[in-house]
This record gives C-alpha cells, structure tokens and sequence, in this order.
C-alpha cells in the first residue's frame, strides 16, 4: 500500500506531497495534468524492474507517446537549468516474498520509506539522446510506534494497522546514499542492521535503481519493497484485449489491459474457497452477473466460462434475461470493461495499487452510484483485517465527472488545480496541486485546502438543465 508520495521535478510536479488511504478519488478539469500523478507512480513501479533508460521510455511522452526524450520527465525539462527529479513513497510492504528464484524471504519489517533522486546527462555525440543518472537512492523503515501518525486515514489499530505493520528494525537504512571523492556510491545494507559490512555500489555506473538489482532472498525487506513496488499498476482495459481468446496454457491473471478475463474468472471460479475448502463455480459467476446487472442496467441471467477441450479455448458467455446468449466477443465496450471489474472484485489474488483513469466513462449516469460501489469495494476495509475476503488492494481513481464527486466521500477527495508556485530560480511557475477537502484526515497544518465553495461547480446543475436536485458532498 502506497500511504505517501513526495514528488520534486517531474513533469508538472514542481512539488507535490500526497497522503493515500485505501480509496482516493482525484478531481479536476481536463488537460491540467492529473494523469501525471499516475505517470509518477507508474515511473516508480519502472524503477524497480526495469534500468533508467527503459523506465523512461515506457512512461508517457510530453506528447502522450510512450519513448520519447527523458527530458519530458523533468519539470520544464528542455530549458537550460539544472535537471533533478526527486520521489519519495512510504509504503506498506508484504510480509513476506518471493524472489526470482521461488526462493522465500520474509521482510525485517513492513513500513518503508523509500527516496530516489534522478539526473539528466547529456548526449555526448550529435544526434544522440540524454539519459537519466542516479543520483541518491535510500530505504528506511518507519518505527512501528509511529505508524499511527504516518497512517492518518481512518483505520482500525488493533486488525487492520497491527496485521500490516509488523516487524522492527534496530539498525540504520537498507539502501543509503554516501558520496565520496571517487563519486557516489549506494550501500546495501543487510537486514542484520548494523552486523555486516555494506555493499558499495557506484551510482553513476548502475544503469538502473539498486533497489531493481536486488532478486534474491539474501536482502528480504529490500526484495520486499521492491515487489511492493511492482504491484503498482495502471489499469487501462482495452475491448480488443477484453476480447482477445485465452488458450489453456496461457496466464490466468487478468494483465491490465484486460487481457485473459475468461482464464482469470474460469480459475477464480474453479479455486477452493478458503473458508468451506469447497469450490462454488455457481455462486461465483452469480455474483458476478449480479454486479454486472447493477452496474450496466441490462437484466443478465448468468454468466459462465467454457473450456473447449477441442479448440483449446476459455470462452466466456453471457446469458441476458429473455433467453440471449452471447459470448464475450459480442458484448459492448461498456460491458466488459466493467465485467473485468467484477472479475478483479472476485480475485483475492489480486493485490496491490491500482489506478483508473475516469471509470465513469461509459456509464449511464444513473449506473454512478453502483459503478462507484463497486471500484469502492475493490479497496481494502481498513476497518477489518486483509485476508482473502478483505484482500489487500489500494484504489486511487481520477475524474472530471461532477457526478462522480457528488457521491464520494470528502475524506476521499483530492482536487486538482494548476496554482503559481516559487520555482527554485526565483521565479514563478505554473504547477499542478492537490488539495484536500478542509477537516478531513488529509488536511495539514498551514497547508492549503478546499471548501465547498471551490467545487461549486461540480455541485451545482447545468446551466438550462429541467430538474433542481439537492446535491451535496456526502460527509
């Protein structure tokens, strides 16, 4: 679970400190820059797989194309100035691992605090282009006696925050930053503490994170935060790959472009449920259709998967009222892309964060309140404590829809505005911020909110519109 994140530098995030819960919905117009908060994420989800170079090609482009100049990263990257991105995430990681080889590895303790600061270096021939260099990277764990202050949004101590934040650790960092006249170098520290000697490893050499380089069990909390990291995902689910058959042999985890949704519900609805030790296909894909129902307004019967032992293919179908049956391929955007998410909701295998850009879309106004339901019930209950009927899922959701901020809950609200900001030239700029709503758990001492008055907008009918509702912001 990702509870903070700190970005300097990248993109239009001159200087952003977000807190996250279970559930976070970011509100703002279009076009201002939302999208980069995921972008941020998703970099620091690169970072830990992937080398500098790689992980900058696979973020978007200034142009919305993924592989483009690193300099898009950096704030007003093509300007001739010093070039620094800056991230900070605390994070709750898994207890325990795997590592590349299979091998378990079982974390010292499970609050971090992870910070990577980036460069740019130049092309050194005509024609080339610049790449990212690493200039600081540390890992630090959070005492478990302050975990309280750092876990803000509301939660129960004693079975959600005692069940998660688990473990202590006596000695210093497990990745810090030390520069010497030779250069820079990042140690790795064991989790012994400060038993063992650290191994240097020279920054300006590395190519990539250190944290991406650790894949065995020898630095478990390490590997720990890292497949923590790993798990950070953008969920952008494609109607082709909805519709895209699955072979037997293939995956059968639901990838996030939506790719393999009939293996993923044929598993689910084949595993042996965790409480009876008896596995019920029937009243999995029952409540799958029954949240279809609620979210797509059309009256389904059934919904099932077959496996055709002779084409060698899962095949999803779907029976509406009234006696049609279509397979997954016939059905419309809409419907699958919000059938994958009633697969997802039905996955205790499926952990991690998530982030939606603009799940309304495609949605029959009056469908909102149960799509919201449903990507709410996706979320971890911090009032009870994660297990497979509680799994341990972050949600984090962006919009422009004003129905979509009507019915959240302002605890759960972020809204995202382009503000002036004191640039470190001296000068002003132009940068996104994310405000909270005023008395929520988000709000900090000196910084800025919002009030209802800043989303009148949102509230407030259309201009020549036929019905006057009440609308309010659920407190």
């Amino acid at each position: 679970m990702l509870t903070r994140l700190e970005v300097q530098g990248f993109k239009n995030l001159l200087d952003v400190k977000i807190d996250f819960g279970p559930f976070t919905c970011i509100a703002g117009a279009n076009g201002i820059g939302k999208s980069n908060v995921f972008d941020a994420i998703e970099f620091l989800s690169y970072l830990a797989s992937e080398s500098l170079v790689e992980a900058s090609q696979r973020v978007r482009g200034a142009s919305g194309i993924r592989g483009g100049d690193p300099r898009d990263l950096f704030w007003d990257g093509y300007r001739e100035h010093q070039r620094k991105i800056t991230m900070a995430a605390e994070m709750i990681v898994p207890a325990e691992v795997e590592d590349d080889l299979g091998a378990p590895a079982k974390a010292t303790t499970t609050f971090l605090r992870y910070e990577v600061a980036l460069g740019y270096s130049a092309p050194e021939g005509e024609g080339g282009v610049g790449r990212l260099t690493l200039l600081e990277e540390e890992l630090r764990h959070i005492n478990r006696g302050e975990a309280g202050r750092h876990l803000r949004f509301k939660h129960n101590a004693k079975s959600f925050r005692n069940s998660v934040v688990v473990g202590q650790r006596r000695g210093g960092a497990f990745l810090s930053t030390e520069h010497r006249e030779s250069g820079t170098v990042i140690n790795v520290h064991g989790d012994g503490g400060s038993f063992g000697k650290p191994q240097p490893r020279a920054a300006g050499r590395a190519g990539r994170t250190v944290l991406s380089t650790v894949t065995t069990n020898d630095y478990p909390t390490i590997l720990a935060a890292r497949r923590e990291m790993q798990s950070w995902r953008r969920l952008a689910l494609e109607p082709s790959a909805l519709r895209a058959p699955d072979n037997l042999t293939g995956p059968r985890s639901l990838d996030t472009d939506g790719r393999h949704l009939a293996a993923t519900l044929y598993r689910i609805a084949k595993e042996r449920d965790p409480f009876t030790g008896e596995a019920d296909p029937e009243a999995v894909y029952a409540r799958v259709a029954g949240r279809l129902s609620d979210l797509v307004g059309m009256g389904i019967e059934s919904i099932e998967v077959e496996l055709d032992q002779i084409r060698e293919v899962f095949t999803l179908f779907l029976q509406e009222k009234g006696g049609l049956r279509l397979p997954a391929r016939a059905l419309s955007e809409g419907t699958l892309r919000f059938l994958a998410l009633c697969v997802l909701l039905e996955d205790p295998s499926f952990v991690g964060l998530i982030c939606m850009e603009e799940p309304e879309n495609g949605i029959h106004p009056a469908n909102l309140p149960a799509m919201l339901d449903l990507i709410q019930d996706l979320a971890v209950d911090p009032k009870e404590t994660p297990d497979a009927s509680n799994p341990f899922r972050q949600v984090i959701v962006n919009t422009h829809s004003p129905g979509v901020v009507q019915l959240c809950n302002t605890g759960d609200l972020l809204l995202a505005e382009v503000k002036k900001f004191r640039s470190g030239d001296g000068g002003t700029a132009r940068a996104l911020a994310l405000l909270p709503y005023a008395g929520s758990w988000r709000e900090g001492p000196s910084e800025p909110v919002f009030t209802r008055a800043d989303v009148v907008y949102y509230l407030a009918a259309p201009v020549g519109a036929q019905l006057t509702l009440p609308l309010e912001i659920a407190g």
